[in-house]
């Protein structure tokens, strides 16, 4: 009498969660890979929820990125593909806000006290000019700088609907396009987001340095003790940048991966 055999797919393991790289990642995946995926396009530029489940929004992101990168745009990741952005990520200083002593797949464990996010503790604030700018601590992370630095930018630019969304250089920005510009300037967002799409954007709850407010209606931003928000500037000579605070009341609250 023969004997069956039953052989398991040749490709069967291929498909099981592993080290990023490891396996072709598309719509449908889940594991610690996809989150790592999701952070490398986050501090590529290319926003991504980080929440380990390969859905609509990080097949949308990774078809903007491969687009950016000049590679087949099928919102699939093969090795290839993972090996590009993981040497993308790594070569570039901007695109990953972390401390000296993390690792590629640095994945921000949040502090759910209440008083800060992950990565980077904030030991100083930022200045607020008697001309409307802020000027950052000299302690703080690069992106920390370079955020406050281009939120200067527009800090006294008019408030404009729709402004600084379709272009980066506008003559106006809104709430979100405010927010968006700043944090384009530290290379953490390539396109400009609305105040829905920051409900979801970088990490849930506060940051140790930056916390995102949003809903439907309104974000704005803290920085390094400063709040740049376009409600602040009709009561402080039309800048955005403010040392009063408000309250977070029916605000979603994120922010960015590390900061």
């Amino acid at each position: 009498m023969l004997a069956v055999v039953w052989a398991l797919p040749a490709t069967a393991d291929a498909q099981k969660p592993g080290k990023f790289g490891s396996r072709v990642l598309k719509r449908g995946a889940h594991g610690h890979d996809v989150r790592v995926l999701q952070g490398y396009l986050t501090r590529a530029g290319f926003a991504t929820t980080v929440d380990g489940a390969f859905g609509p929004g990080t097949y949308r992101t990774v078809e903007a990125w491969e687009t950016d990168a000049g590679r087949t745009v099928d919102g699939t990741v093969t090795r290839p593909d993972a090996r590009a952005l993981r040497a993308a990520v790594t070569a570039s200083p901007k695109s990953a806000p972390r401390s000296d002593t993390e690792s590629p797949d640095y994945q921000p464990t949040l502090d759910t006290s209440g008083t800060g996010g992950a990565g980077f503790v904030q030991t100083s604030k930022a200045t607020l000019n008697p001309d409307g700018t802020a000027t950052p601590p000299t302690d703080a992370p690069q992106a920390v700088i370079d955020i406050v630095n281009a939120g200067n930018e527009i800090a006294k630019k008019p408030y404009k609907y729709g402004g600084g969304h379709g272009s980066w250089n506008d003559s106006g920005y809104d709430c979100s396009g405010s927010v968006s510009y700043a944090l384009h300037g530290a290379g953490l967002l390539k396109t400009a987001l609305d105040s829905t799409g920051f409900e979801s954007w970088g990490a849930a709850g506060p940051g140790s340095w930056v916390t995102i407010f949003a809903n439907s209606g309104h974000a704005y931003m803290t920085v390094a003790g400063l709040r740049f928000d376009t409600s602040g500037a009709t009561s402080r000579g039309g800048s955005r940048w403010t040392d009063e605070m408000r309250s977070a009341d029916g605000f979603v609250v994120r922010h960015p991966a590390g900061l």
